[in-house]
This record gives structure tokens, C-alpha cells and sequence, in this order.
């Protein structure tokens, strides 16, 4: 029986984009993100809205954070969650540009 030998290919610059879009393709994180589009939140508040045990929210949100579609603010004892300033602009940029096309600029 021959081995078989795992290769991963990693194209330059491929990996940020990947991150974010399998960050936002969950749909947990994606109502996550909607929650925070419209105002910064505790995890309370979040949990009241995202109905999922609070471990797994902890990951959905950890995932958010390193991807940087998310930042942190410490209030006391508690943590607010937001949506990172340059969210959007991370999202549009991790999606594939047609050949030809010109980033920025719409037909």
C-alpha cells in the first residue's frame, strides 16, 4: 500500500481573504455581525439575540476577532463587542475581482 502524502498549497496573500470569507459564510457569525451593523453589544445582549450556549458564541466571536471583522472593549467586567470600523472593506476585499475589472471601479 503506498503512503500518501498530504501537500497544502498556499498561494500568497490567499490566506486573510480565506479567513474572512469562512468567517462570514457561518451563519451564526453572519447574524452575529448583522446584531453588531447595528450597534455595539455586550455578550449579554448578544446572547439574548444569538440563542446558542454561551461557549460556542465565545468561539463564534473569537473566530470574528481574528478574521478582524470585530473589535473588543472592556467595560468593567464586561466585554462589548462591535463591528470593526474597516468590516465592510474587508469583506468587499476578499472577494475575488473579475479579470479586467479595476477594484473601485463600477460599470
Amino acid at each position: 500500500m503506498p503512503d500518501t502524502t498530504l501537500v497544502e498549497v498556499i498561494i500568497p496573500g490567499a490566506v486573510e481573504p480565506l479567513a474572512v470569507l469562512q468567517a462570514v459564510a457561518d451563519p451564526i457569525r453572519w447574524t452575529v455581525l448583522a446584531t453588531l451593523a447595528e450597534a455595539p453589544r455586550c455578550v449579554c445582549r448578544l446572547q439574548e439575540q444569538v440563542p446558542i450556549a454561551g461557549n460556542l458564541l465565545s468561539y463564534h466571536l473569537k473566530v470574528l476577532r481574528e478574521a478582524g471583522l470585530v473589535t473588543t472593549s472592556r467595560r468593567g467586567r464586561w466585554i462589548d463587542y462591535a463591528l470593526a470600523p474597516d468590516a465592510s472593506e474587508r469583506m468587499r476585499a476578499a472577494l475575488p475581482v473579475p479579470a479586467g475589472a479595476r477594484p473601485g471601479v463600477t460599470q
